[in-house]
């Protein structure tokens, strides 16, 4: 929390002196009520003591002159709230390595099915695309509000050859810039990957045009490192280059994560979708703080009413 006049909360200087004299005052009162009165006289003249709730209003206004100072200092906080509109790529790998079947009943059946729940999960008025890549990256689903046609392709995907990471940022991006190119809206890319990049571009050459355009490509190296495809007879190691993915989601400004079954790859997706569907924008909450000190003022000023028919 941060304050927009900070200057205001010198007054909790005076809230302090008003807490020291309070505990002044009540040592005092102690100290006159035993020089004239003994104790067996003061159990008889006064049988039931408050205890606490001689304190309790006393505490309760304090708290409010507290909160109140607060408020007049403007406090402002970083509130999460959903974005109004914002376009996602979803780029997936449909290399024959996801055939692997380390995560049942593959990679691929399991990597479609988080991706279509992703894809639902996102708001209404998100622009959602698929681009799929393997020797080449292509637009499956252009990016838009029919997020219908975004899962039928999904769906659709059949495995290829190859992998060509860097052409999927690339296409990607182009995909996202026929958006709205006056205003274009936040944009991210979520590539799924199980391999290393073989074909097309660099990916850091992909990086560095992601970069260039303000969009995070968050990525996620899928399957385990002993995940094995038969390719013409034998059996191949298939394991995600986790070293590359990262570097293209630090070097984007996105995130990077690792998935190695069924499980994970769907929190996986669940974190994107609360990265992506919500944004962090500082608020000013004098408001709220306002009516937290109100309610502290009239809770002492109500107890004090109940148990000593006065105010505070």
């Amino acid at each position: 929390m941060r304050f927009e006049q900070p200057l205001w909360l010198w007054l909790l200087v005076l809230v302090a002196a008003l807490v020291a004299a309070y505990l002044i005052a009540q040592r005092r009162r102690t100290k006159y009520a035993v020089r004239f009165a003994t104790l067996p006289m003061l159990e008889k003249v006064a049988p039931v003591r408050p205890g606490w709730r001689r304190h309790a209003p006393a505490a309760a206004f304090l708290a409010a002159l507290t909160v109140l100072t607060i408020a007049i200092a403007r406090p402002v906080a970083d509130i999460r709230v959903p974005r109004e509109r914002a376009t996602v790529l979803v780029a997936m790998d449909i290399s024959n390595s996801m055939a692997a079947t380390d995560v049942a009943p593959n990679r691929f059946e399991t990597a479609k099915q988080a991706a279509v729940e992703f894809v639902r999960e996102l708001p209404e008025k998100f622009n959602v695309g698929l681009v799929s890549f393997a020797r080449t990256a292509t637009v499956v689903s252009a990016p838009s509000t029919n997020h219908q046609a975004t899962v039928d392709a999904i769906t659709s995907l059949q495995l290829r050859d190859s992998t060509a990471i860097g052409d999927a940022v690339l296409t990607s991006l182009q995909a996202v810039r026929s958006i709205d190119p006056d205003d274009p809206p936040p944009s991210r890319i979520v590539l799924l990957s199980d391999g290393g990049n073989t074909a097309g571009s660099p990916v850091d050459e992909a990086a560095a045009a992601a970069a260039q355009a303000g969009v995070p490509v968050s990525t996620i190296a899928y399957g385990t490192p002993e995940g094995t495809v038969n390719l013409e007879g034998r059996d191949v190691a298939v394991p995600a280059d986790t070293e590359a993915l990262k570097g293209l989601a630090d070097a984007t400004s996105g995130s990077f994560y690792e998935a190695e079954n069924d499980e994970q790859l769907r929190d996986v997706y669940s974190d994107l979708q609360s990265s992506i569907g919500w944004t962090t924008e500082p608020r000013e909450i004098t408001n709220l703080v306002a009516g937290v000190a109100l309610a502290a003022a009239l809770l002492a000023a109500l107890a004090s009413l109940l148990w000593f028919s006065r105010l505070p």
